[in-house]
């Protein structure tokens, strides 16, 4: 009994997703597929450079939401494959075109077109069809209930039963509910097929996998390199900050001890400057243990973590969270890294009066924008650190986006694929 009542729970509850997904999905599709025909169309009338951009940034969105609703419904994963535009994209009307022929050259463009097709035909059918299955034994009840009385005269075919009368009411009833119990067991398949064939359109190929795969290697090469040169960064802060003091804090007290009883006033100025060079070998310890990974962050999150960075600029700033839960540890280590190394840009470089950060993420991204109001020209200003943060983010597959041009503003955005918790 438990083992029926599970499966029918199992079943409505797949019939229902299926059902939301043809009512919002259709249309969704539909309207995204036209606008996007439209768009590319007007491309030669010159408007399409304009909207194209928005509109393939929407089906995008559009196909991220359904990636998301694959994983967390079916457990069915699909790849996110556009490429990343480069930095430094013009503004402007040159920069829409340049924009503009940067996503159509994307294959995930072009299987994003497909899938909407895809979507609001076959996956219409596929999404539809275990509600159907559920519900329609009810018109068979409501015929055998009396609704049959009024196709005396002209027969109503309820699938393959034309009724006309009590007894083929009956009928037409019986074969809703074999069709329901078919609908037991074929719901939830049905709605996984639809993920799996919206896998099948969007994936990337073979080829742009084996792209992606050299990417990531790269990237974890630049990965444990960076380790291992901060781990000597931290080798030689300690020799040189804290060890160094604390060693001369030891000689300082074998003198102290041997001057103690011959000059108690000598012995009581050097154990002065002992405690001074104490709290400030204490002081390069915390700074050092900081710089590994913030406290702030262990404990409250990447959310209050950067709202603590923005406190201690020496500038007017406004920080914007919404953070529904948190990262994993190591996306957020990397975004904290990355939101620092953009925040020092800014206050060694920038000019700068003021300084925006939003943190934010949806459709299975971590988004973070660093903005701020001074004199732009971030790619040709040296020792900027855009290529540092490029190369953090890279190692969990996420993107750096920048737009500094001369005069500015600069606004600089990261996005990292990844669950909350």
């Amino acid at each position: 009994m438990s083992r029926t009542i599970s499966r029918f729970r199992g079943a409505t509850r797949a019939a229902g997703r299926g059902l939301a997904l043809a009512v919002a999905g259709l249309p969704g599709s539909l309207v995204l597929f036209v606008a996007t025909v439209l768009s590319v169309a007007f491309i030669l009338l010159g408007v399409g450079f304009l909207t194209t951009p928005y509109v393939l940034e929407q089906v995008r969105r559009h196909a991220n939401r359904r990636r998301l609703l694959a994983a967390a419904w079916s457990d069915v994963r699909i790849p996110v494959p556009y490429r990343p535009l480069p930095k430094g994209l013009r503004t402007g009307f040159a920069g829409q075109v340049e924009r503009t022929l940067l996503m159509l050259k994307d294959p995930a463009t072009r299987r994003d077109v497909q899938w909407l097709f895809t979507d609001m035909t076959a996956g219409f059918v596929l999404a539809i069809v275990p509600a159907t299955l559920l519900i329609w034994w009810l018109e068979g009840a409501v015929l055998v209930a009396g609704l049959w009385h009024v196709f005396r005269d002209d027969p109503y075919w309820y699938g393959f039963v034309p009724v006309d009368s009590r007894a083929t009411a009956v009928a037409a009833l019986a074969l809703g509910l074999f069709v329901f119990h078919v609908g037991l067991w074929a719901a939830k398949p049905m709605l996984r097929l639809n993920f799996v064939l919206a896998r099948a359109v969007l994936s990337p190929t073979p080829e742009e996998l084996a792209r992606r795969i050299e990417r990531l290697t790269e990237t974890r090469h630049e990965a444990v390199d960076s380790a291992a040169t901060e781990l000597r960064r931290i080798e030689r802060d300690l020799h040189d900050g804290a060890q160094a003091r604390l060693v001369a804090m030891g000689m300082s007290l074998g003198a102290i001890e041997a001057l103690i009883e011959k000059d108690p006033e000598q012995a009581k100025r050097m154990l002065a400057a002992a405690r001074t060079s104490s709290a400030e070998a204490l002081t390069e310890l915390r700074d050092l243990v900081r710089g590994i990974h913030p406290p702030v962050l262990a404990e409250r999150g990447l959310g209050d973590a950067v709202k603590a960075l923005v406190m201690r600029m020496p500038l007017e700033s406004e920080v914007s969270v919404d953070l529904p839960g948190r990262p994993e540890a190591p996306v957020e280590s990397a975004a904290y890294f990355a939101v620092s190394e953009a925040l020092t840009n800014v206050a060694k470089h920038a000019g700068a009066d003021r300084v925006w950060v939003d943190v934010h993420h949806a459709d299975g991204m971590l988004r973070v924008s660093v903005t701020d109001d001074g004199r732009g020209g971030a790619f040709t200003g040296g020792g900027s650190g855009l290529s540092g943060i490029e190369r953090r983010l890279g190692t969990f597959d996420g993107v750096l986006a920048v737009s500094s041009p001369v005069g500015g503003p600069t606004l600089v955005t990261l996005e990292i694929p990844c669950a909350l918790s």
